[in-house]
């Protein structure tokens, strides 16, 4: 059967609408070859970079941070290869399972780990960082997509306690934030590298592209401590906050010939290896942030500045009567009447008032000089984080009786470390040693304060100090020659005096030939003592002794040797 054709499927288009359909889809065609030539062409590296956002990633690579090591080379902090996890927001998925299995090897609660990986920006969250390995290896073995390695590094501490505040810490990034590992940042840093790599789409690398830059590793530092010495002053120190239950305490060793700081301990303490329960006041560098007046431990200084001002001599006669001198409406005491006392015998027994009236023979500008020149009202510049100035007020201001005071420690305030380094120049000829933490290979020179003759006649009078008739017998060392002296004061509290009580012992030996120089403060004992020559000196003695069998240096008092040290009353001769 044969159909006609409908005569409306024959139309035709006319002549230039053709050519116009045409020309649209010659204009389409170059426009897109026109597209095509500028992606392609001129913006290649715009395309490219966005592709590579998709599979492309530049990974860190974590640099080596330096040891610290012991003036002996034995290991302080070290780094041991540990693993951060992290997870991808977009991919991580796990079953209850999982997340109960992940809490117990990160030690994290679940809804720790819930929060993280579900709220916040970004795709990246780091679970946990610095894990051991072997635990990160089984939270691989988990198999939770989305979960992810970086290697890295934690520290180690293996002295724990007994280093911490010389040491510190560092941070989770790897950054000194406390004590050497601070001060030495740049040093033990280093630089981190990187590397491009290619990541599937769950975020495993599956190439190594190239490398960006290679980690440059931190470079070692040597330390002045000795390790042995350390131990000693630790073991010491606590030992004497437990005898005495005191709130707190320090300790510095010096080698007065250098100013090298042999070794630095704190109570209360912590173990940089475990930080998560440490309070502010473990972690407080006491010896160096902690400023105290340091009583009868700067009459020394008076008397020097008496000496060089040739106000006084060793043997010059100072009336204290009956132990009490009068200021306007103040009262000096003495804790025992002494009468008439040599200069050489108000350093041996301490005398308040014998202190007080060579004082107020000096112009207050020669004490202010030589206080200051020691160091007293500066910050020692060791280098520890925090380090305190203490407090010497200008001598334009001082009336008679502050400076009778300031003469035995009361209106002044210093830390331990600035009182350690004082007495350095007396133990090295009237010269003052800079402090310092490292180690050092050159011979060092100090900086000249006052006379030789001063600071040797200074010296006798300090070793005088521990004799029988002294405050300090009980900081004897049997076979050597010991110079020190003892150190009582009140407690400011509210701006007034109370009835605690920081006891100090500074001493040196062996006193012929100086080698090590101690510093110990006891804060507030609550047994009954707290004087300076109670409290302090036998902890002196203990680590002196200690100290000076580990370094094998030789007696330089063989007859001290059969010293009987009186009962202990003598020692409390002091005022606080």
């Amino acid at each position: 059967m044969r159909y006609k054709a409908n005569a409306s499927l024959n139309l035709r288009l006319e002549g230039w609408r053709a050519s116009f359909i045409l020309v649209l889809l010659l204009l389409a065609f170059v426009a897109l070859v026109g597209r095509a030539v500028f992606l392609q062409g001129m913006h290649a590296d715009f395309l490219q970079h966005k592709g590579e956002e998709r599979y492309s990633r530049v990974i860190e690579k974590t640099a080596y941070r330096g040891e610290v090591r012991d003036r002996n080379g034995d290991p302080l902090a070290i780094s041991l290869p540990a693993v951060s996890v992290w997870a991808s927001r977009e991919d991580a998925e796990m079953n209850p399972l999982q997340l109960q299995q992940l809490s117990t090897l990160l030690e994290m609660p679940k809804e720790e780990i819930n929060h993280r990986v579900n709220e916040g920006r970004g795709n990246f969250v780091y679970l946990k960082r610095q894990v051991a390995q072997d635990v990160a290896q089984k939270v691989t073995e988990i198999h939770i997509p989305g979960l992810f390695e970086q290697k890295g590094f934690r520290r180690s501490y293996p002295k724990g306690e007994m280093m911490a505040h010389l040491l510190g810490f560092t941070d989770v990034e790897d950054h000194g934030q406390e004590g050497a590992e601070l001060t030495f940042q740049s040093v033990l840093g280093g630089v981190n590298g990187a590397r491009r790599v290619i990541k599937d789409r769950a975020g495993s690398v599956i190439e190594d592209v190239e490398n960006i830059r290679e980690p440059r590793p931190g470079q070692d530092v040597v330390l002045s401590v000795d390790s042995r010495i350390q131990y000693l002053a630790w073991r010491e120190l606590h030992a004497a906050i437990t005898r005495n239950k005191a709130k707190a305490g320090a300790v510095m060793v010096l080698d007065p010939r250098t100013g090298e700081v042999l070794a630095l301990a704190n109570y209360p303490d912590y173990n940089p290896n475990t930080r998560e329960h440490v309070t502010l006041t473990q972690l407080r560098n006491r010896a160096v942030a902690d400023t105290y007046e340091p009583g009868s431990t700067l009459k020394p200084f008076t008397i020097a500045a008496a000496l060089e001002a040739n106000k006084v001599t060793p043997g010059t006669i100072i009336q204290t009567g009956n132990g009490t001198m009068n200021i306007g409406p103040a009262v000096i005491h003495d804790t025992h009447p002494g009468g008439a006392l040599t200069v050489s015998q108000v350093i041996q027994r301490s005398s308040n008032v014998g202190a007080a009236r060579i004082a107020l023979s000096l112009p207050p500008e020669a004490m202010w000089n030589l206080f200051t020149d020691v160091g007293f009202g500066q910050t020692p510049k060791m280098g520890m984080p925090g380090e305190a100035g203490g407090r010497v007020r200008p001598y334009r201001s001082w009336r008679p009786i502050e400076q009778a005071t300031m003469s035995y420690g009361h209106g002044i305030s210093v830390s331990l470390a600035q009182l350690a380094r004082s007495y350095t120049v007396f133990a090295n000829e009237g010269n003052v040693m800079s402090l310092t933490l490292l180690k050092q290979e050159e011979p060092v020179s100090g900086r000249r304060v006052m006379s030789a003759q001063t600071a040797a006649a200074v010296k006798d009078m300090l070793e005088l100090v521990v004799k029988p008739e002294g405050t300090a017998p009980l900081a004897q060392v049997r076979g050597f020659r010991v110079a020190g002296k003892t150190g009582t004061a009140h407690k400011l509290d509210h701006g007034r005096y109370s009835n605690k009580y920081v006891a100090s012992f500074v001493g040196f030996a062996p006193a012929s030939h100086p080698k090590l120089l101690i510093a110990v403060m006891i804060d507030e004992p609550t047994t009954g003592d707290y004087y300076g020559g109670l409290v302090a000196a036998p902890v002196f003695s203990s680590l002196m002794a200690g100290a000076l069998q580990v370094l094998g240096i030789q007696p330089d008092d063989p007859a001290s040797e059969n010293y009987a040290v009186p009962p202990s009353a003598n020692s409390a001769a002091e005022d606080t």
